[in-house]
């Protein structure tokens, strides 16, 4: 739905020259992302191979927090996919960032309306993070639909073991920064596929 990696990318290598190291590549860190910000920290350090400081994690929160619209923005099409698609079916957002940040980007990019607080479940939550099915399982219930009913959209690997732990659709945008490295020959027969934002319409 949104593109957010310059921005964690910039957040992240503040961070490591903050403790002595060298900034890492955006797409570096592009291809660290998915499992929630404490992983994505670990991550960090480790390939920086710079020892992190016990604060590492609430530091990094912060300097995101105060960047997270520097450069973070929709998909070409996605603000209009998603005005047409909120008037077809229920939409809901499950992410692995924090609550907080997820609301401050969705009111940001103006995509809050599309989406009931409710039905906004972030990494904080009261969920464990994906692939663990538990929170995509509750939004399917919440919706008021059947988990085969149900299509979860996603750009990573994270997605589609989540979706596949709650028995939901999978549709995986390739034109998401997480799909870099995906294994395609995992994927079955059933499992969608889409390039652009504009091709969740046909779903």
């Amino acid at each position: 739905m949104i593109d957010s990696r310059r921005d964690l990318a910039n957040a992240a290598n503040a961070l490591l020259v903050e403790c002595g190291g060298r900034p890492l590549p955006e797409d570096d860190i592009g291809r660290m992302v998915g499992d929630g910000a404490a992983t994505l920290v670990a991550r960090v350090f480790a390939a920086a191979q710079v020892a992190a400081p016990p604060d590492a994690l609430p530091r990094f929160l912060a300097e995101y927090a105060r960047h997270l619209l520097d450069h973070t923005r929709s998909y070409a099409g996605m603000p209009e996919v998603l005005e047409e698609l909120s008037g077809r079916a229920r939409l809901a957002l499950l992410t692995n960032k924090p609550l907080a940040s997820t609301r401050e980007i969705l009111h940001g990019l103006d995509l809050a309306r599309h989406f009931p607080e409710a039905l906004v479940i972030g990494g904080d939550g009261p969920f464990p993070r994906k692939p663990d099915p538990a929170g995509l399982r509750h939004l399917v219930a919440a919706a008021g639909v059947v988990a085969d009913a149900a299509i979860l959209v996603g750009d990573s690997i994270i997605d589609w073991r989540t979706a596949r732990h709650a028995a939901t659709g999978i549709c995986l945008a390739r034109y998401g920064f997480g799909f870099e490295g995906f294994p395609v020959g995992e994927l079955s027969a059933g499992d969608r596929l889409v390039d652009s934002p504009l091709e969740l319409l046909a779903l």
